[in-house]
């Protein structure tokens, strides 16, 4: 299925040629729910002596999680990428995991090396490394060897992930030739419990035979914790490792390290690149002539907006905005040079969420250096509609949605009160204080009561429901940093009013309903950062995506930019950004300013 196949308007900046026009197109390569599979994840894509492409992914069987049974699987072009053959199955799982493909082509042969990681169905933590070989160029495959005596240290009891992406053979200096595979390891239960965790590589000088372990940044501090390592070889023959930061505690989600001895030492430990902006998310990169490209998603905390960022600088600095390719859900993703100027990408995207496909993007450089444009995800006006007025002075005023007749009366099927964004309902990293009057009385279901910024797994966010089923009101904050979820020990659905108020405050985060509280500790960070990509304002009686509306009343909502106490927030009037007395509907028009 073909996405875009379009030229666009001649560049004038950057790497683009006033000769060259930009060129791009893009297609699906794995679709949920094809070839017999719940979900494709983990792209890995090199290209063979031949030109034959590549393309590699894990089949997950039954569902779109990390374990379980999932195959390694493989499509490949023999025509630079225009068109691909049907789905090989590499490597079956047969109820396990087989996963984690880094892959590298040896030059010398013309042999491919695939390098991937084993596990049981049923537990993640048991991991051996595995090597695989093709010589007629990925149209067939060896057996795959264990590794594990070879390449992983008894302490590494943990975790061991290779790649993923594709590796490396080095082209210059005395180890020329020889192949270099990234991992990453933990043990005695990673760094969160203390344990040692680091990245390291692994290298061959037999194309493949035999592997050792070269260099090695273990450590048991948790400040910097490289995961996913993608390497690169720079024009002078080091090689170039960036890799994801898991629960490293230093500014940035992005780490970087570098070898000047073909890959047996590292020259400084891993650490962070604040300044490279993207999501806690594996990432891909690919030297090219006198450029580093990089591919990660741009968002700062969410997997969304694909976007490959170059450095003129051998990876120190990267562009602080890169070329958008995606601007929708994205995850992972892998480069690779097809020759000259031209450059392909297999990544994962999708319109709701990251893992619903995985795609093939082919484009040059003169394309990476055309303008973005504006975000299509950014907020848009609200449609008309009545109105319920904020008595907050911020004039963020809720249009009342649905057949609402009496603005804190919601019907649980269509009614809800939608606040727009704006820059006085941006609570940032601060402390905050949430409240509301409610009174229902469902048994079953799950009802938002208050919900802010984003939906998704691991987006900025702050809401509040009810869940009757599961006997509690709960209230959640979602950061780049981790999520908080505070909850009452019942449900509140006896049809009287309550008082429910969410605070932020001295780093943690709590909930009480008519003066009785429940805290848990807060993750810290902002509720709204990557606010320029997509952000919303607030909607009062759903999920701000139209899920679990709301079925009751809902009365008395204020928002405060500090953290107030319950016996104060009647009459506080301090950084108040939003009071919704919810006391009368106005018609269309009304309260236009």
């Amino acid at each position: 299925m073909a996405l875009l196949a379009a030229a666009l308007p001649l560049a004038s900046a950057g790497a683009a040629s006033a000769k060259t026009a930009p060129e791009f197109d893009e297609q699906v390569l794995f679709a949920q729910h094809t070839d017999g599979y719940y979900c494709f994840r983990i792209p890995a894509v090199v290209q063979a002596l031949d030109g034959t492409l590549l393309a590699f992914a894990e089949g997950r069987v039954n569902g779109c999680g990390d374990s379980g049974d999932i195959d390694l699987v493989l499509k490949r072009s023999t025509d630079g990428g225009r068109t691909w053959g049907p789905l090989q199955v590499v490597l079956p799982g047969n109820g396990d995991t087989r996963g984690n493909p880094a892959p590298v082509v040896d030059r010398r042969t013309g042999r491919i090396v695939l390098m991937t990681t084993w596990n049981p169905g049923n537990n993640d933590t048991i991991r051996h490394p595995f090597v695989q070989y093709s010589d007629d160029d990925g149209a067939t495959w060896s057996g795959a060897r264990d590794l594990t005596g070879e390449i992983v240290k008894p302490e590494w009891n943990s975790w061991y992930a290779t790649g993923p992406g594709h590796a490396v053979q080095l082209q210059h200096g005395p180890h020329k030739g020889r192949l270099i595979v990234p991992a990453n390891h933990e043990g005695d239960g990673g760094a969160l419990k203390g344990g040692p965790q680091g990245g390291h590589l692994n290298y061959s000088d037999d194309g493949g035979l035999t592997w050792k372990i070269g260099a090695d940044d273990t450590r048991r501090t948790n400040d910097v914790s490289p995961g996913e390592l993608s390497a690169t070889e720079l024009p002078d023959g080091r090689i170039y490792v960036n890799a994801r930061d898991n629960t490293g505690t230093d500014p940035g989600n992005r780490n970087t390290a570098t070898s000047s001895d073909g890959g047996l030492t590292f020259d400084h430990p891993f650490r962070t690149l604040p300044k490279l902006t993207a999501p806690k998310v594996q990432g891909s990169v690919l030297s090219v002539g006198k450029r580093v490209y990089l591919s990660v998603p741009d968002h700062p905390v969410t997997r969304e907006v694909m976007a490959v960022r170059t450095s003129a600088d051998n990876g120190r600095d990267f562009q602080k905005v890169g070329k958008v390719i995606n601007w929708g859900p994205s995850a992972y993703s892998d480069l690779v040079s097809l020759g000259g100027d031209r450059l392909g990408l297999l990544y994962e995207a999708g319109q709701a969420g990251p893992y619903e496909q995985i795609r093939w993007a082919r484009f040059n450089t003169a394309y990476l250096a055309t303008p973005n444009g504006t975000p299509p995800g950014l907020p848009k006006p609200p449609q008309p509609g009545p109105t319920t007025p904020d008595g907050s002075g911020h004039h963020n005023d809720g249009y009342v949605r649905g057949g609402m007749t009496a603005a804190d009366e919601f019907d649980g099927v269509d009614d809800f009160v939608q606040v727009p964004w704006n820059r006085s309902l941006d609570l940032g990293s601060g402390d905050f204080t949430w409240s509301a009057r409610i009174r229902y009385g469902d048994t079953s279901g799950t009802h938002s009561i208050l919900w802010a910024y984003r939906v998704g797994s691991g987006a900025p966010q702050i809401w509040l429901r009810a869940e009757p089923a599961n006997k509690r009101l709960i209230g959640t904050v979602g950061t780049g940093s981790g999520t908080a979820m505070v909850s009452t020990a019942q449900p509140y659905n006896d049809g009287q009013w309550h008082d429910v108020v969410l605070r932020r405050a001295g780093g943690r985060l709590t909930l009480s309903v008519d003066g009785q509280a429940t805290s848990v500790a807060d993750p810290g960070g902002s509720v709204t950062e990557g606010r320029q990509f997509t952000i919303d304002g607030m909607d009062v009686g759903q999920r701000l995506d139209g899920a679990q509306r709301f079925h009751g009343s809902v009365a008395d909502v204020r928002v405060f930019a500090r953290a107030v106490p319950d016996e104060e927030i009647a009459t506080a009037r301090r950084d108040l950004r939003l009071w919704l007395p919810l006391d009368r509907i106005d018609a269309e028009g009304a309260n236009d300013r």
